[in-house]
């Protein structure tokens, strides 16, 4: 085998799915997440990892059953028929696009703070997002093996990162003797005293934002070394190793300055919990280290998506064309236009289109546990791996609490306060996302349905 078309081993797979899942997410959202639970911070984000595990071993359970890549697309295809998978995978293909532009604008953002240049500028952000899908480009056509390792180094860097930081406020904790966790409830006391459902589910999903990325794993299975055995082990251990970090650097800024978490106005919100030049320099370096790290993991799934449809002949044959070294060339060409010009079309406004991307997941969600008791049951036979060891608490019981748990929080959250803006206490429709959910989830789909109806 050409070293250059190498697959994944195992623990490639679980560094892939800790690089897929830390990007921004925990160096941006702690204080809004402490802000909206005070006190229960890290419980919520306990239940937010525990959510996130339910729906990976959902997904790991899937990877067994259809070892073809495309994730979702692939088992909703196996399970329910050529159109329901079309709706997934092309969904899930343009909102995984658009969420890696907005994590290639974080990218891009914070190296123009870091350089003191200006952030909101349309013409250096413009510049420094193509400078940046090039070089994501030129790692991936270099073959699995240059991405394998820039994935890993990426990963190993983050992990340093905020290990570093939990072990520096634990050891300022124990030296100074002093721990504000209490602190806490003078700048969020008004709001967790009237916590109901709807506050939690809000604060749940808030967290779980740090743990999305996992679903997008086994895109590229076909990439990686015996997926059906690997994956359902890999991507369970990723998340544990995860949630173990995630919980220990909230407790650790908590304990520090819970005031100042909340309070910042800093984009890396870690940064302004540590007083210590070096501490707040490697939080800050460790979260570019982050960000670009999943900017490689998300230039490795998406385009796999659209390619995997065209090994199923849904889409144009073009977008399944590799070069020798493996790398899928249009669909990286879409993929990275679809993440350039997007973001670009909204002005680099992050809100509305991340509001496209989260509910695309929350579809996943409910149709690929839906797919795994169809697989487990035994229908569909003839486009699942055989002779796959069945276990019904990971292929009926989790599927099963998977889609109620997703239900219950679609159920109890805040639909209205998302598509809408509030001015003023005055309530106005957010058109660009009510524009971009129909964009996405009627007007592409309809033209690819066309299309292989045409066909």
């Amino acid at each position: 085998m050409d070293k250059a078309t190498k697959k994944l081993g195992f623990w490639s797979i679980v560094l892939l799915t800790i690089n897929s899942v830390i990007g921004s997410g925990i160096f941006l959202s702690p204080g809004s997440v402490v802000k909206m639970s005070g006190k229960y911070a890290p419980v919520i984000y306990l239940a937010a990892a525990i959510f996130a595990a339910v729906l990976a071993i959902t997904f790991a359970s899937a990877a067994k059953y259809v070892s073809k890549g495309g994730a979702a697309y692939a088992y909703t295809k196996a399970a329910f028929g050529d159109n329901w998978g079309l709706y997934i995978g092309i969904t899930r293909f343009f909102c995984a696009a658009i969420a890696w532009g907005v994590m290639a604008t974080g990218v891009v953002k914070t190296v123009l703070n870091i350089f003191a240049l200006d952030s909101s500028n349309f013409a250096y952000i413009t510049t420094g997002f193509i400078v940046l899908m090039g070089v994501l480009f030129v790692i991936n056509i270099c073959g699995t093996k240059i991405l394998e390792f820039v994935s890993n180094i990426s990963t190993i860097g983050k992990l340093l990162a905020l290990v570093t930081a939990i072990l520096a406020g634990v050891l300022i904790v124990i030296f100074t003797g002093q721990n504000n966790f209490s602190e806490v409830e003078s700048v969020t006391s008004e709001v967790t005293s009237n916590m109901d459902v709807q506050s939690i589910v809000m604060a749940i999903i808030a967290a779980f934002y740090a743990f999305t990325g996992f679903e997008s794993v086994a895109s590229g299975s076909e990439d990686m070394e015996k997926p059906e055995k690997n994956l359902p082990k890999a991507i369970p251990l990723g998340i544990l190793v995860i949630a173990f970090i995630y919980i220990g650097i909230v407790l650790v800024c908590m304990m520090i300055d819970p005031v100042a978490l909340v309070e910042t106005k800093e984009v890396v919100a870690l940064v302004d919990v540590f007083k210590n030049k070096i501490i707040r320099n490697v939080i800050l370096y460790g979260s570019l280290i982050s960000m670009f790290g999943i900017n490689v993991a998300a230039s490795f799934h998406t385009p796999r998506i659209i390619e995997s449809m065209a090994k199923q002949n849904q889409v144009p044959k073009i977008f399944a064309t590799r070069t020798d070294k493996g790398f899928p060339i249009f669909s990286m060409i879409v993929t990275a236009v679809l993440a350039i010009v997007l973001p670009i079309a909204f002005n680099y406004s992050m809100g509305s289109i991340m509001i496209i991307s989260a509910i695309a997941r929350f579809a996943q969600f409910i149709i690929v546990p839906l797919a795994i008791i169809t697989f487990f049951y035994g229908k569909n036979k003839e486009e699942i791996v055989q002779g796959v060891k069945k276990n019904f608490f990971t292929d009926v019981i989790i599927p099963v609490l998977s889609v109620l748990l997703t239900v219950l929080l679609l159920v109890k959250f805040n639909w209205v306060k998302q598509f809408t803006i509030n001015t003023d206490g005055v309530l106005t429709p957010n058109y660009l996302a009510i524009v971009s959910m129909i964009i996405g989830y009627v007007f592409i789909p309809l033209m690819v349905y066309l299309y292989n109806k045409r066909k």
